[in-house]
């Protein structure tokens, strides 16, 4: 939680100078186009893969199973989607990431240790 800040100063930082180097490189009509066209493939992408994993959710809770892993997968999808409507290449090179399903489980594991660690120091309770 305190790189939240870091990140935060970082990040848009990296992009603008990104954006700037590809407006030097491609020019500022390309650069636009791309940030556009990676902002609706983007939208698109994770309304589909998040329908898809809400189906899945609620196919595991009618069978009585825990649909932990379609949570996280979810999760992911969320946090990808977001920021591939960021403008940057940075953040949409994240954000592809965490769409592609090979990708995704390493982020996913990333995701399960934290959540882990937290519940077994008392950080975060589940409440049946």
């Amino acid at each position: 939680m305190r790189y939240i800040l870091l990140l935060m100063i970082i990040v848009p930082a990296a992009e603008i100078g990104v954006l700037l180097l590809s407006g030097n490189t491609i020019g500022l009509w390309p650069t636009l186009a791309v940030i556009l066209f990676t902002g609706v493939l983007g939208a698109y992408l994770a309304k589909k893969q998040g329908l898809d994993t809400i189906r899945k959710i609620q196919d595991q809770l009618r069978c009585g199973q825990v649909p932990g892993d379609a949570i996280l997968d979810g999760a992911c999808i969320l946090i990808g989607g977001t920021l591939l409507l960021a403008p940057g290449f940075i953040t949409d090179a994240l954000g592809f990431a965490l769409l592609l399903p090979s990708a995704r489980k390493v982020f996913k594991n990333i995701l399960y240790l934290g959540l882990k660690k937290w519940m077994n120091k008392g950080t975060i309770t589940i409440i049946r």
